[in-house]
């Protein structure tokens, strides 16, 4: 601990601060102004007898007073000590130094501060209850001081309650009934069995992903994006957006629906007499939708703190809705209410619209042709309807209607209804049984075709809203413990009332009733609302503020979420909707209002089912992937507090998200992953920058190894050769303003050129001096290489080195890159144009040395020479593409040409091959031989024979050491049958060899010796090495025998140059380099090599390691 030193005023503190997580008091060095500590907002003015009390002992440090944290008393025992967001605002206070003379010890203030607190009521917290609305980030960072009292929320008022309003939708209300009557009680139990199972599987995926740290603003969102990627997280985050938007728009019409079909269908109708028709109510719901939506954006433009104050009224119209179904039950079960309808015939049953029978159904209900209308008698509707308008086969003879029965529409809890409610009555469009058709102009008829796979879709969204509870976790007292408790007791709730109302509804009302969806038969009245109690408006209220309530939320939650996607940068269209005006996401709220208004424009409740069932369960698919991902990876980071789960739930749950897709809609499924895939390679292809640690990178890396493990270290296959590239970028430093910048970046483009071979590409660069003193540079180097590489739109690495020298450097990565069976065989180097200006360096040293270590290595070399020549990916070449193929090196020339040309860069190039015969030759019969090779190899290419003298080419004599028998042999170890090993061979006795090292002998021997006339002799000597002699000078010591080599460099280059003066690209074997090192044999090789290619334009020299065999073989 820090002492202050002398008497001066100013002298050092220490800070003493309360840290209610730990139970501790810390200590901090302060040498600040104590004008910038912040003021609290409460001061306790402690007694000395009150210090003396909670703070009775202290212990002496140097020069400071040490407060034991045992000695803190929490004054506010009713919170938890482990509370993330404590109530009580400690203050940091310094503590005043120990007095010397007398030793003792004062407090200039007291230990902490605290904020007035005093315990909340169940009203108060149901005042401040906020319906489970998401703060964007501005809100979260500066919450005002009402949601800083009311950021401390429990299980109930945090999650339970959230969840369960959000989960009870306008379907219990307007389509439950319906489902019951449609599917029977037994697949309506098995449908909310399984979406429900959906969801509390999802929740405990949920929980376990939520209780693995803390989870702000954004909920699903947010857990999906940073455990499965940027990537995954923008797709479910649009789509999870999509969801809530369009949940509003079914809110908003289902609303509509109410209002129109149940509590004014008269007063309400605007146009059409026969609202009955769906394109007339369709119209009345675009209308009243889109007034309720713009009244619904207003109230969100006001504010969040508007919105909040109505989420207690929807929770309360939600709960009282509930209570009244359960009281109408009971009630019915001694006291029906009275609710007749009419029906007629008895094998089917014809269920009779009460506005044919003038909405008294038990004065008209009969079968008599005329009734008496006060003291007139008149033709009976219902007889009028059927008889006289309609050729019906219900009327008799004799002028009556048979089986006209009155029967109860609520005959109150009994088992034999619920026993004739038990199966399925599912139908098609205009419909009252099975293959039965009706008449629609006075009986209840089907309005569209059922079967369960519909009937799933349309209930599924009456179980979502589960999320409610995760998206508040910023407000939990301890979101670990409130999350997976509150979320899944809300889901068994739920469940258990969605299923108790099954029973209920199934045991208490008539089939034909639960069949009729608008009412038609009860006088438009609502068959929930009329059975509770005490009450039908109880219901219909209820039903009104519950869905606009949760309308409202939605339209307030969703333009959050988009803008937290917005903030996140994943997709560069949304940065306009990041931003905020007085605190609110208002450019995403307009967005929101305009695709809102879209899904009102269906204005067809049960399609806005299907189509928001689809985004809702993508979200739901991917909660559950990302801890069944995390579970299995097992990452160190993967430490969830909630222990119930398995990696097995979530993959049950994952298969239940996507059976239901497709169960529902299968359109609309592929739709919904359609979208979700454009998003995902759209963030992919534009290039995620957000490094958030997910599951898929961890599972890409866990694939990687298993991969790595597959893959054999030993030599590949013939047929699966390909050129795995080690690329050498010169970056070099600018001194003006210090930066790197990269030298003869056209090796990307040709790297990106060789991309058909899809191997492993690495770029690499060396830094010369001490790792201490380059450090700090290997990073901005690397991002410039790695920019390179997108540029050119190349897929590989960047490495980069920091070595003494230059060829050390690339001696090391040469050796070590690369992991077990994943290295690269192929190197490829500039050839250095500056060689001879740097001839005092270690230039062409390096060079050569660098080509002997590849062959060390047993690596192919490609060199470029004249790179900046070479085109860029868009300069699309035309011409010939020639090979000289002197030395026979197994076929990397073919190779490397072939792959060129799979490239739209060199894809209108014709291919030539160019291989030199000696006078003696049977040229015509090599050239024959040479085509029906490459016909065989598939390739397409022109063949040419150049005839020359063996003098003339003798330094680069192509070789016959690799006799037939060896040939043979390397073929039978490939496994080649018999047959093919004669077909291989055919021709290729003379012809086939390994490249060989081309020797010239630079001595100090007399002339006389070397001037003998034999051929032998002459081929002997030309079959040189590149070897340092004794002579002191490199000029003065010009011998006849490297005379006659740079003549053959000449004779060949005239050749070459002859031929393929215009060609775009040529390809040439790279001269063996001299065997032994130095300046003399390094300037002679390279003063060979440039003579050999001077004057063309573009020049790839290759150099085999003998295990580039390529085949005729598939």
């Amino acid at each position: 601990m820090a002492t202050s030193s002398g008497t001066n005023e100013n002298q050092h503190q220490t800070i003493a601060s309360y840290d209610r997580s730990s139970n501790h008091v810390k200590f901090s060095d302060d040498n600040q102004n104590s004008s910038s500590r912040r003021n609290s907002i409460i001061q306790d003015d402690l007694s000395s007898t009150s210090r003396q009390g909670s703070l009775s002992s202290t212990e002496k440090s140097g020069r400071f007073v040490v407060v034991k944290s045992s000695e803190v008393q929490d004054v506010n025992d009713s919170d938890s000590i482990n509370n993330t967001n404590p109530l009580v605002e400690h203050e940091r206070i310094p503590l005043q130094t120990s007095q010397e003379s007398d030793g003792s010890s004062k407090f200039n203030e007291s230990i902490y501060e605290e904020r007035d607190h005093r315990p909340r009521t169940v009203l108060d917290q149901l005042y401040n209850y906020k319906g489970g609305i998401v703060p964007n980030a501005a809100e979260a960072e500066k919450p005002p001081l009402d949601q800083q009292k009311s950021a401390n929320l429990g299980t109930i008022f945090g999650v339970y309650l959230p969840c369960v309003q959000n989960i009870f939708g306008v379907i219990v209300f307007i389509r439950l009934f319906w489902l019951i009557g449609i599917a029977g009680a037994l697949q309506t139990l098995l449908i909310v069995v399984i979406c429900s199972s959906c969801t509390l599987l999802t929740a405990i995926s949920m929980a376990a992903i939520a209780t693995n740290g803390i989870v702000p603003a954004g909920g699903a969102y947010f857990m999906i994006s940073r455990s499965l990627g940027p990537e995954f997280g923008g797709a479910v985050g649009i789509l999870f957006y999509l969801g809530n938007t369009f949940a509003a728009s079914m809110y908003i019409v289902g609303a509509v629906e109410i209002i129109v079909k149940y509590m004014c269908p008269e007063k309400c109708r605007l146009f059409g007499d026969d609202v009955e028709k769906p394109s007339v109510a369709f119209n009345h719901y675009r209308i009243y939708g889109t007034i309720l939506l713009l009244l619904i954006g207003g109230c969100v433009l006001l504010g969040i703190r508007f919105v909040t104050r109505i989420a207690p009224l929807s929770l309360f119209a939600v709960l009282i809705s509930i209570v009244a179904i359960y009281a109408g039950v009971i009630k019915s079960s001694f006291s029906p209410p009275d609710l007749p309808i009419c029906l007629v015939g008895l094998n089917p049953s014809h269920l009779i619209k009460s506005n044919i029978l003038h909405n008294d159904v038990r004065r008209y209900c009969h079968g008599n042709r005329t009734c008496m209308e006060g003291d007139e008698r008149i033709l009976c509707p219902l007889y009028s309807f059927i008889c006289n308008k309609t050729t019906s086969t219900l009327c008799t003879s004799n002028g009556t209607i048979d089986n006209v029965r009155i029967e109860a529409g609520v005959p109150g809890l009994k088992n034999w209804q619920l026993t004739e409610n038990l199966f399925s009555h599912y139908r098609r469009e205009g419909e009252i049984e099975r293959d039965i058709k009706g008449d629609s102009t006075f009986e209840v008829v089907a309005q569209e075709i059922t079967t369960f796979l519909i009937l799933v879709g349309i209930y599924f969204p009456s179980v979502t809203g589960i999320m409610a509870g995760s998206n508040r976790s910023g407000d939990l007292r301890d979101p670990s413990r409130s999350i997976p408790r509150g979320t899944i007791a809300a889901i068994l709730t739920t469940s258990a009332i969605y299923l108790s109302n099954v029973i209920f509804l199934a045991s208490c009302t008539h089939g034909s009733l639960l069949r009729d969806k608008f009412g038609d038969s009860i006088n438009k009245q609502l068959v929930v609302a009329v059975l509770a109690w005490p009450s039908k408006w109880v219901i219909m209220v209820g039903a009104f503020c519950s869905t606009v309530g949760a309308g409202l939320q939605t339209l307030t939650g969703a333009p959050r979420l988009l803008q937290a996607v917005a903030k996140d940068d994943l997709i560069p269209i949304l940065r306009p909707l990041a931003k905020s005006y007085r605190g609110e996401p208002v450019p995403a709220l307009f967005l929101t209002l305009f695709i809102c208004e879209c899904g009102i424009l269906i204005a067809d409740v049960d399609k806005l089912t299907a189509l928001l069932s689809m985004f809702f369960l993508l979200c739901y698919g991917f909660v559950n992937l990302a801890c069944a991902l995390q579970t299995i990876l097992k990452a160190p980071s993967w430490r969830p507090r909630f222990r119930f789960y398995h990696w097995t739930l979530s993959v049950v749950g994952l298969f239940l998200c996507i059976s239901i897709m497709f169960i529902a809609s299968w359109y609309f499924a592929l739709v919904a992953m359609l979208i979700a895939i454009v998003i995902y390679k759209f963030i992919e292809y534009k290039g995620a920058e957000k490094e958030w640690g997910d599951g898929i990178r961890g599972l890409s890396m866990s694939a990687a190894r298993y991969a790595l493990f597959r893959v054999d270290e030993a030599e590949p296959h013939t047929k699966n050769w390909r050129p795995q590239l080690l690329a050498f970028v010169n970056a070099q430093r600018n001194d003006e303003n210090g930066t790197f910048v990269l030298h003869h970046t056209r090796i990307l483009n040709f790297l990106y050129q060789l991309k058909a071979g899809r191997g492993l590409v690495v770029t690499a660069s060396i830094l010369e001096g001490d790792y201490l003193d380059t450090h700090q540079h290997i990073e901005p180097v690397r991002a410039l290489l790695k920019a390179g590489l997108a540029q050119a739109k190349v897929q590989g690495f960047a490495e980069v080195l920091a070595a003494k020298d230059a060829e050390d450097g690339i001696s090391a990565l040469i050796q070590t890159e690369g992991l077990g069976g994943l290295r690269p065989n192929t190197i490829v180097l500039c050839w250095p144009m500056n060689w001879k200006s740097d001839l005092n360096s270690y230039t062409a040293d390096a060079f050569i040395r660098t080509i002997a270590i590849a062959e060390a290595r047993q690596c192919a070399v490609v060199v470029p020479k004249n790179i900046d020549n070479f085109p860029d990916n868009k300069d699309i070449q035309d011409g010939t593409i020639d090979i000289w193929w002197i030395i026979h090196d197994g076929g990397l020339l073919f190779l490397i040409a072939f792959l060129l040309k799979r490239n739209k860069v060199w894809s209108r190039c014709r291919l030539r091959l160019f291989t030199v015969a000696q006078l003696e030759d049977n040229s015509v019969e090599m050239k024959k031989e040479l085509e029906q090779y490459m016909y065989q190899l598939r390739i397409e290419t022109e063949v040419d024979v150049v005839e020359m003298a063996d003098q003339e080419i003798s330094a680069y004599a192509h070789e016959r050491t690799l006799k037939l028998a060896e040939r043979v042999k390397l073929l039978k170890d490939l496994k080649l049958a018999d047959k093919e090993l004669q077909l291989q061979a055919i021709g290729f006795e003379r012809r086939t060899s390994k490249p060989q090292i081309f020797m010239e002998t630079m001595t100090n021997n007399n002339q006389q010796q070397q001037r003998k006339n034999s051929n032998e002799e002459t081929t002997k000597k030309n079959q040189y090495t590149f070897t340092p002699s004794q002579l002191e000078s490199l000029k003065k010591n010009v011998t006849e025998s490297s005379m006659r080599k740079m003549h053959s460099a000449v004779r060949l280059n005239q050749a070459i140059r002859e031929r393929s003066r215009d060609a775009k690209l040529v390809l040439i074997n790279l001269p063996s380099p001299p065997t032994k090192q130095s300046s003399l044999a390094a300037y002679s090789y390279m003063e060979y090599v440039d003579v050999l290619t001077e004057g063309l334009d573009r020049l790839l020299l290759m150099r085999g390691s003998g295990r580039e065999v390529i085949t005729i073989f598939s």
